[in-house]
């Protein structure tokens, strides 16, 4: 009986040595497969460089991820989130060995030959990525507006029940003192970007800005900046430190850092698509 077809999965590129090799032993995959490197076909003196990499693959079913089922499934918010979170547990798990560049969810090849062209195509710009990459870390920093609710608003609730005889006059008191409220806050918000501005010149090397978050992603706070920093791992903790202090006298707004993360918002798009072959699924994810 034939083996059922399947697919090769590449989650990121990493810097082929004896650490990585070690480090992704036993790492489960998207669908709980086993992962495993895949280097490209290259000359012998090649294969002792320090700049060699490889892509993190696993193997996954192809009546699963072609390219038909695939557009069905990302409508498919519970299955993308187990996708997208077990793809992440594998960059995640191989950042804390060496650094890691992570290709986009759901990076796909018809087999390992194919993979390997793409890699090796790619290789030079992927290993000069990587270089940048090294001992390096993604951080993210939000900068959020609070609650509009100023000592003024609370000061007219006093008044608006108080003076029962004029609520009019007390709706458009509170309106006011709200109004002035989110201009002060609005203003500290600028002033805080401002200082994060010249802050993080001291620290990141790269900065990408992220549209701000909206909705449930933001909570009950707005989120105004959303960037990411690429920072050397030996100033981290500086960075943070730093970042914390920045609203400490402004009202109305919050700095949030979170990280250290694998670089997702530094990362090179994956390689272009080949031209459609005869076994090809069509012009889709697959490569």
């Amino acid at each position: 009986m034939n083996a059922p077809a399947s697919l090769t999965y590449v989650y990121a590129v990493v810097p082929d040595n004896g650490r990585v090799r070690t480090a992704v032993e036993d790492v489960r995959g998207v669908s709980d497969r086993a992962v495993s490197l895949l280097v490209a076909e290259e000359p012998a003196e090649a294969a002792e460089s320090p700049h060699r990499v490889a892509f993190v693959i696993s193997r996954v079913a192809a009546d699963e991820f072609d390219e038909r089922t695939l557009k069905a499934r990302f409508e498919d918010m519970e299955w993308l989130e187990d996708i997208a979170r077990a793809h992440h547990e594998v960059v995640q798990t191989l950042s804390r060995a060496g650094t890691v560049l992570p290709l986009r969810l759901a990076t796909l090849y018809q087999d390992e030959r194919r993979a390997r062209e793409a890699l090796a195509a790619q290789h030079a710009l992927f290993a000069e990525r990587i270089a940048l990459l090294r001992d390096r870390s993604e951080w993210g920093v939000k900068l959020y507006i609070g609650s509009q609710e100023a000592p003024e608003d609370r000061a007219a609730d006093r008044t608006r029940d108080a003076d029962t005889r004029s609520p009019g006059k007390a709706y458009l008191r509170h309106r006011r003192a709200q109004h002035h409220a989110r201009e002060d806050h609005y203003r500290n918000a600028q002033e805080a970007a401002q200082r994060i501005d010249a802050l993080v010149s001291r620290f990141g090397t790269h900065r990408v800005r992220h549209p701000a978050q909206r909705g449930a992603l933001a909570g009950p706070e707005e989120n105004v900046l959303n960037d990411a920093y690429l920072v050397p791992d030996d100033l981290a903790g500086d960075f943070r430190t730093a970042l914390a202090a920045v609203a400490g006298d402004l009202d109305g707004v919050r700095v949030e850092v979170t990280g250290p993360w694998a670089p997702y918002s530094f990362a090179m798009p994956p390689p272009p698509p080949e031209q459609p072959r005869e076994d090809s699924t069509g012009d889709g994810p697959v490569r």
